[in-house]
Order: structure tokens, then sequence, then C-alpha cells
């Protein structure tokens, strides 16, 4: 017989991170999109989810992304 284990219900947001951070060289700018998917399960769930345990929950990722790609832009037109 097989234990019952409760799974990580934020398991599958941490795994899409690590996958879209591979997918573009550790950038993780380009990933926060992702990493705010994470932080809202985190934001239902970080009582139970041991995935939590790096995330921000007071921090916008979203509006932290829309910043950083302004301030490549600008770098890259000078």
């Amino acid at each position: 017989m097989s234990k019952s284990k409760s799974k990580d219900p934020c398991k599958i947001a941490a795994c899409r991170i690590q996958t879209c951070l591979k997918e573009h060289d550790f950038d993780e700018v380009k990933c926060y999109d992702v990493i705010d998917d994470m932080r809202q399960c985190c934001l239902k769930w970080h009582k139970v989810s041991l995935c939590c345990s790096g995330i921000q929950l007071d921090r916008d990722y979203k509006a932290e992304k829309v910043t950083a790609e302004q301030e490549r832009s600008n770098q890259s037109k000078k």
C-alpha cells in the first residue's frame, strides 16, 4: 500500500521558473512573469508550500519586468 502524501501546491510553478531560467540563460528579468505566477501561488499557499521559501510575497515582479525592459531599451539606444 502506498502512503498518501500531500503534493506541494506550488511545485509546478517552481518547475516552470527553473525551465524558464534555463531557456533564457538564467536572466531573471525574462522570467518575471513566471516568477510572479509563483508569487501568486505562494500568496495563497505559503503556509503549506515548501517551494515558497525564496519568493518575496510583497514584490511586484511584473512591474519590475517593465522597468527593467525599459532600462535595457534605453541602454541599447546609447
